[in-house]
């Protein structure tokens, strides 16, 4: 007869586990502050608050993200982060109120160097940026890709520091 501790025992030795890749994405967990500017302006008019948490079983990383954005447009999305063990990569979908449809980005990260990239009708833009010695704050540039319309898909620098 098998006892009903065994029988949980092989239920949780058949789930999936995620995938030790998804840790790199551990130093994302928390509250950021960020600020910036567009291209060659001065003052920052770029502030924004995101939040970044693991959803429930530890495969997908949820961001959440409010945005003033020099004036233009608030944004406030949800982004939801995974890892494809294929590419070595971690696509992720953007859900926003400024998009019918949700944006395919793809990130990549090697160290503290973070890269992240959108191309999907006019947006075709690249961010590039490091994560301080600490790990508690970024910057970086988010800038067209070559070819890339500069009308949709707006040069910036942004850096951010953990609040929590």
């Amino acid at each position: 007869m098998t006892s009903s501790s065994e029988t949980d025992n092989r239920a949780t030795d058949m789930m999936p586990t995620p995938d030790p890749a998804l840790r790199q994405l551990e130093r994302f967990v928390g509250t950021w502050t960020m600020a910036g500017r567009l291209e060659g302006r001065e003052e920052d008019t770029i502030h924004g608050r995101t939040t970044y948490e693991w959803l429930p079983g530890g495969f997908f990383l949820k961001q959440h993200m409010t945005m003033d954005f020099a004036g233009y447009v608030e944004i406030d999305s949800t982004e939801i982060v995974r890892y494809d063990p294929e590419t070595g990569t971690f696509p992720s979908q953007v859900f926003s109120n400024i998009s019918p449809e949700p944006l395919p980005y793809s990130w990549q990260l090697d160290g503290d160097q973070l890269r992240i990239s959108v191309s999907y009708g006019p947006l075709d833009a690249t961010f590039e940026g490091r994560f301080s010695d600490d790990g508690d704050s970024f910057s970086g540039a988010r800038s067209p890709n070559p070819g890339a319309d500069p009308e949709a898909n707006i040069p910036y620098t942004i850096g951010g520091r953990r609040v929590v």
